[in-house]
């Protein structure tokens, strides 16, 4: 019943006959762990399974999971989300003529349907509502739209799902609503979890449809947070350390300048990617030059070009790649850098300036005074830093 399939050396998929067989499995994993799995990712028919290598082979691995016994029953959650839905999907029309109802119909089974939450990925806060009615079972599109609006109620197949932000997607579309999926400021950030059961109230007036979902369970009628506009979301800001105040003043950055730390590894089956530095070994050492903890975020710079000014004192660090450096100060007199994995002081007003490297391509660039960065989801890489100010008291535009 189950199928192994190699992905790379440290990850293997397990294919499955249906979504309750992987659920089951998913379960008796997590109830019962195999040293040395690292992450697990459930999709319909398939588990993606990341494990270290130091503590299990995969053929050790696979010959533990396929012990497995799948008739374990997925446990559901006690509590009952309420999403307010106003039924004006672009596609209802065309689910009512692919289902044979009329459109009164079809938003009738949607809103009686119990959905429950099977798992989560493809986007932060998307969640795969498995459990409505099989006769909404309708196809995808066969050609994905490059843009779904935030907050689109969709249909594919047995599954329900709400975009949480604007992305690509071919799925049928068949409502909105203004309730916020994913918010960094909500612990946890999904308001969806694996196993919690969802159900469609239908709105008609602006007002209403403004409204917070809220989950119900027994003893627990807390609302959780929700969104009284359809403005698209924006990561949360966070001062991490030390000051507000800007620091260095972008100049030019022909091809964009990454803010990177060690990621965020775990978080797949959120629908959060790791992300991270390409090159560990030279982030950490960035960072211990200039005397900060090895972890701390710092610039991914790829192929030199990149020039900034310095606004107050600091002293920075450059390693990877290794590449000529040019300081400029106040007075116009430069200073050429020929040694990276050193300290480099800066005073006000300094210009420094990357060319391309000799050998390699990324460079990683530590500041012992850029310590105002944005954090989402317990991790720093966010967005490409564009010309201007690279610190504000707001932190990354």
């Amino acid at each position: 019943m189950m199928r192994f399939l190699p992905v790379n050396l440290t990850t293997i998929l397990v294919e499955l006959p249906g979504l309750e067989e992987t659920l089951a499995l998913l379960t008796s994993l997590q109830s019962e762990p195999v040293v040395g799995i690292k992450e697990m990712i459930p999709a319909a028919r398939t588990l993606l399974v990341h494990f270290d290598p130091e503590s299990i082979s995969a053929e050790a691995l696979a010959t533990e999971v396929s012990k497995r016994d799948l008739s374990t029953i997925n446990p559901r959650s006690d509590r009952q989300i309420e999403i307010p839905v106003r039924y004006d999907g672009v596609d209802l029309g065309n689910i009512a003529k692919l289902t044979g109802f009329d459109v009164k119909e079809v938003i009738r089974r949607h809103k009686e349907s119990q959905f429950t939450v099977a798992f989560c990925g493809f986007a932060p806060g998307f969640s795969y509502l498995n459990g409505g009615d099989p006769a909404l079972y309708v196809p995808r599109h066969q050609t994905p739209r490059t843009r779904i609006p935030a907050g689109s109620v969709a249909l594919a197949g047995p599954f329900s799902g709400i975009h949480p932000q604007s992305s690509p997607g071919g799925w049928q579309l068949i409502g909105t609503t203004s309730v916020k999926m994913w918010d960094t400021n909500r612990s946890p950030s999904a308001l969806l979890q694996p196993g919690d059961r969802v159900k469609f109230v239908e709105v008609d007036d602006v007002q209403t449809f403004g409204a917070d979902a809220t989950p119900s369970t027994e003893g627990d009628n807390t609302p959780a947070s929700g969104s009284t506009d359809r403005e698209e979301e924006k990561p949360a800001l966070r001062e991490t350390i030390g000051t507000t105040s800007p620091h260095f003043k972008v100049l030019t950055a022909p091809i964009p300048a990454l803010f990177q730390d060690l990621g965020r590894p775990g978080q797949a089956n959120k629908g959060v990617s790791a992300s991270g530095v390409l090159d560990r070994s030279a982030f950490r050492a960035a960072n211990r030059i200039v005397g900060i903890p090895a972890g701390t975020g710092c610039l991914e710079l790829t192929l030199g070009g990149f020039s900034f000014e310095s606004t107050s004192q600091a002293v920075i660090a450059c390693t990877g790649a290794p590449c000529p450096i040019t300081v400029e100060d106040a007075k116009g007199h430069n200073t050429e850098i020929t040694q990276t994995h050193r300290p480099i002081a800066l005073e006000p007003g300094d210009v420094v300036t990357f060319g391309q490297p000799r050998t390699g391509m990324r460079t990683w660039q530590s500041e012992v005074a850029l310590r105002s960065t944005r954090s989402w989801a317990a991790s720093v890489p966010t967005h490409w830093l564009p010309w201007g100010p690279v610190l504000s008291p707001l932190g990354l535009p």
